[in-house]
Formats: C-alpha cells, sequence, structure tokens
C-alpha cells in the first residue's frame, strides 16, 4: 500500500474547488485499490473514490477521511471468440475490457482508431472509465449502457468480487444500481461488446447530424463523429482548458428533468418517455427563468458558452458555487414549478 499524502481536493477536481482531504491514496493497482479502501471499512472511516474529479463538488472544509485516487490501467480486446449462443455474443465484433481508471477520453480516441463502434459520440468527456456506468454518461444520443457487457466490481458489504452483466446494472436515465446504491460497490473494471466498422452507431441527435454526412441508417465515419462531437463540446466550455473558465465545471450541472406530460410548459422541449413522462430541458428552464450565459458575478457564473454549467471563474469558493445553484434551482421552481437535480455529486456539501 502507498502512503497517505496531504493534497487539497481542488487540485484534483475540474472545478478546481474542494478543501483538503484528510487522507489521500493514489493507487495504480486493484489490488491497492481495493486494500486502501478496505481498511478504511475496517477502521469505520468514510470513503470518497477519486477518478478524473469531472463530477465532484467537494465542499470548503474537504473531506474528512479516505480519498482514494483510482489509476489502474489496461485495456484488453478479444476479437478471437464468437459464440452466437452465448449470451452478449455478437459475430464480427469486439470484447473489450478496460481498467477502472483509464482515462474515459483516451479509450473513446482508441475506439475510433480500432473501428470499435459505439462511444464515438461520447467523445470530449472527462473522467475515468470506471465512473462512467454510475450514472450511465450520456450526450448526443448516446450512452454508455449501449455498449457495455459487464461491469467487476467489489463490494463493500459483502466483501468479495461481483460482476454484473449489463441488464443486472439498472441502467436509465443517468442512473444505474451503482448510483441507486452509493458507495457500495467498487468498478474495477468495464467490458464493453462492440460492432466493429469505420462508420458510427446510427445518429439520431439533431445538432450533431447536421454537420455531417450521414448515409440513409444516419452513419457517418466514426472519425468524422468525433471531430464534430469535440468541435461542439469545444464551443460549449465542455473540453477542458485551463485558461478556459468555462471549462472549470463539472459539465452540465443539472440533469434534465423528467415529469408529467401535463407539467411541460409550452414551447419547452419534450421527449415522451416510455413510461408516459417526458423528459424536458434544463438548460431551456434555466434560460427562460432568467438566467441567462454568463449570470452571476466574478467568482461564479452560468458559463457564458452553455447555460447548463455553473462555472468557477478562478477565485471561488464551493460555497460560492452552491449559492449560484441554490439561485438558479429555486427561480426554476418559482417559475415553472419544477426542481431541477443537480448531476455532480456533492462530498461534504448539500443545495
Amino acid at each position: 500500500m502507498p502512503e497517505p499524502t496531504a493534497v487539497l481536493l481542488r487540485d484534483h477536481t475540474t472545478f478546481r474547488l474542494g478543501g483538503p482531504a484528510q487522507h489521500f491514496y493514489a493507487v495504480d493497482s486493484e489490488a491497492d485499490f481495493v486494500s486502501a479502501v478496505q481498511r478504511a471499512d475496517e477502521a469505520g472511516t468514510a470513503v470518497l473514490v477519486l477518478g478524473g474529479g469531472s463530477n465532484l463538488v467537494v465542499a470548503d472544509d474537504g473531506f474528512a477521511g479516505v480519498v482514494v485516487a483510482v489509476a489502474t490501467r489496461g485495456i484488453a480486446a478479444d476479437l478471437s471468440d464468437c459464440d452466437p449462443t452465448s449470451y452478449g455474443a455478437t459475430c464480427g465484433g469486439v470484447s473489450v475490457t478496460v481498467a477502472a481508471g483509464e482515462p474515459w477520453d483516451d479509450f473513446v480516441a482508441r475506439c475510433v482508431r480500432e473501428g470499435w463502434v459505439g462511444v464515438e459520440a461520447l467523445s470530449g468527456i472527462p473522467g475515468t472509465v470506471g465512473a462512467t456506468p454510475i450514472q450511465n454518461v450520456g450526450a448526443y444520443g448516446q450512452q454508455v449502457a449501449d455498449t457495455i457487457a459487464s461491469i467487476r466490481t467489489w463490494d463493500r458489504v459483502d466483501r468479495c468480487q461481483r460482476t454484473f452483466a449489463a441488464g443486472d446494472c439498472g441502467f436509465g436515465y443517468r442512473t444505474s444500481r451503482f448510483k441507486a446504491e452509493p458507495g457500495r460497490y467498487l468498478v474495477l473494471a468495464v467490458t464493453f461488446q462492440f460492432k466493429q466498422g469505420t462508420l458510427s452507431a446510427p445518429l439520431t441527435y439533431a445538432e450533431l447530424l447536421a454537420g455531417l454526412d450521414v448515409d440513409q441508417l444516419g452513419r457517418a465515419p466514426m472519425s468524422a463523429v468525433r471531430e464534430r462531437v469535440l468541435s461542439l463540446r469545444a464551443g460549449k466550455g465542455m473540453v477542458l482548458d485551463p485558461h478556459d473558465h468555462d471549462t472549470w465545471s463539472a459539465g452540465s450541472f443539472f440533469t434534465n428533468p423528467i415529469v408529467e406530460a401535463a407539467a411541460v410548459p409550452p414551447g419547452a422541449p419534450a421527449w415522451p418517455q416510455p413510461d408516459g413522462s417526458v423528459k424536458t430541458s434544463a438548460a431551456w428552464l434555466i434560460e427562460q427563468a432568467g438566467f441567462a450565459r454568463g449570470f452571476g458575478n466574478e467568482l461564479v457564473s452560468v458559463s457564458t458558452k452553455h447555460t447548463l454549467a455553473l462555472t468557477n471563474r478562478g477565485g471561488a469558493r464551493t460555497s460560492d458555487l452552491l449559492s449560484l445553484a441554490r439561485q438558479v434551482r429555486d427561480g426554476v421552481a418559482q417559475r415553472f414549478g419544477i426542481v431541477l437535480e443537480p448531476e455532480p455529486q456533492l462530498v461534504g456539501c448539500s443545495l
């Protein structure tokens, strides 16, 4: 086991906010990962598992417990077995098992190079592979659940490894069984099942389609899809840049709310759900409630590029960010009767 080090969590989050960690371990093996968490569990000490820090809001007081930063590496592709009768098999495809600590966008870039189809529209998203299943990361019409075959975990309650097939992961819009039972499972590795080819999965997202030459099935060269997505995300301040304060954020701060059809305001975007409910646009609600791009002050503001992102302008504290988030949430609730839910994990703080 490595020795703990003293760090400020603001140096490990994309918001660049957060106080000190009481204990901080950087681990590069599964054995050290599990050991660090087990030792803390046995001592009754709180644990925070840290990947890329892109989905965290950490309190100014920091974290009074053990922070375990996961830096495990490894990508193993299996193209040899193709038994159509086995669970989850896809002939002409590839099964790829990825260590939890692998950087997500590096993995997506490799998928595009190798012709592994299905995550190209998820380009530019910060964080690690192990974090993506927890909230079923998605963008531009794709979500990781579309290609995940199984997830290998460490169960902190039963103290054993458990592997979940995709159908047992409880995937939904920005959720999973791992988010529903926070902290119970440590994601050790994720196995994806990809089709192979040079064209993307069929695309349905209008903003993305507008910049691509697609075939009759809505497919485009994967490399072109990746370039288009990176361009779109950069234009919204969603590609990390240390010199651009619009990227000092956690991406979308609020999830798109799912409400009863009658609750959708006139003129708001509406995407019907299978259960009869409707998903509407948090960004539209925020804008219509009077919070334009750039709304805020010299410390924190709504992004100047994208209404759904709240940003640290360089000298903020977490308390400043939370104050702005409450103002936006309460303003939307007062105007439309819809309470927005935060997408990032709040550590030692709340709205």
